[in-house]
């Protein structure tokens, strides 16, 4: 590793409100990644008959399997009280939550949504279909945070080559383009969505490549504005009178001296993407129904205000993952500003 990307990488770990946000923001999404251990109806282990099973990252397994008589997949909440009233060698393993986020848990003679239970393991509670919202929350907050890293991914990649172009090449390049983006920066991106999803049900893909459509001019201005500022220094110079190929000189200097202000960047446009699918799902635009979100939980929540557990629950993760996130940004803009650590003579 480069002497200076170690000195960078010293100076974040010793900004501790970044640094201790940057491992609790990890740790979540590697819990959020490996959600089927924690939260899932499906059990962790089945022991019956000297046999082991581990249904949860496996195929359906039918309730026949276990002796029972249906051929659909295994109610694994039943079968441990099954195995635990017959007082028998087999054992059924199920995880912390043992719910799923699309399952509804419905009583008689009431409704939900249902309050925090501990004796039932709904934490959180349920929402106004009995769903569990601590699964949903843990399931939505992967699907937020998957679509923003794949957003920041298609932006990145889009700005950063038009915008290294246009302060490269200049001239003609750079005003023709500089006015397409004026033309596309004003496109209502709202309108285009509801129009789109009054076409056809939005998807994953399709939100992605819509929010990508929109999302890479700012990424643009700043790589345009830096490619402008880096193509006039002496090393630029040097390496182009020597010979170098225009595409030598983008991809193996100019790209590499500006990776700090990309890496700044990239912790607020992974909180915006996060907030922009939360938005678009609470107004009725977003991912389809019953795909676990934040969004959804939002508006069920200001539809059930009595129901305080699911706005607040809502609430407070969203919180903690865009303050996290904002804390891991300002201390990547501190470690890697050079003009903080700069001295004089």
């Amino acid at each position: 590793m480069n002497p200076v990307t170690k000195k960078k990488i010293k100076r974040f770990q010793s900004i501790k409100r970044g640094y201790w946000s940057f491992i609790i923001i990890s740790l979540m999404i590697l819990f959020s990644f490996f959600a089927e251990v924690f939260i899932n109806s499906r059990a962790l282990l089945v022991y019956y008959e000297g046999s082991f099973y581990f249904p949860t990252y496996s195929a359906m397994i039918p309730g026949s399997t276990f002796g029972l008589d249906y051929a659909y997949e295994t109610n694994y909440r039943e079968l441990k009280e099954k195995f635990n009233t017959e007082n028998a060698r087999n054992r059924v393993i199920m995880p912390p939550v043992p719910w799923n986020p699309y399952e509804n848990d419905l009583k008689q003679d009431t409704y939900p949504p249902f309050a925090p239970s501990f004796a039932e393991k709904h934490f959180f509670g349920t929402d106004n279909v009995g769903r569990d919202i601590l699964a949903r929350l843990v399931y939505g907050f992967r699907t937020a945070i998957i679509f923003s890293f794949i957003l920041l991914i298609f932006n990145y990649t889009i700005g950063i080559f038009i915008g290294c172009s246009m302060g490269y090449f200049g001239g003609k390049f750079d005003l023709f383009f500089q006015r397409v983006i004026e033309i596309w920066s004003n496109i209502p991106f709202l309108y285009v969505i509801i129009i789109i999803s009054s076409i056809v049900v939005p998807s994953f893909m399709i939100l992605l490549v819509i929010m990508a459509f929109f999302g890479w001019i700012g990424m643009t201005w700043v790589m345009r504005t830096m490619t402008y500022k880096e193509k006039e220094r002496e090393y630029i110079l040097a390496v182009r009178s020597l010979g170098a190929s225009h595409t030598r000189i983008i991809f193996k200097h100019i790209i590499p001296n500006t990776i700090s202000v990309i890496v700044t960047y990239a912790p607020f446009a992974i909180s915006g993407g996060i907030v922009s699918l939360t938005s678009l799902d609470y107004l009725g635009f977003g991912l389809a129904p019953p795909t676990p979100s934040w969004g959804e939980l939002l508006s069920q929540g200001w539809q059930n205000m009595d129901a305080w557990w699911i706005s607040s629950s809502v609430v407070g993760a969203m919180i903690i993952t865009l303050m996290t996130v904002t804390f891991v940004g300002e201390g990547i803009r501190e470690a890697f500003d050079p003009k903080r650590h700069t001295t004089y003579e």
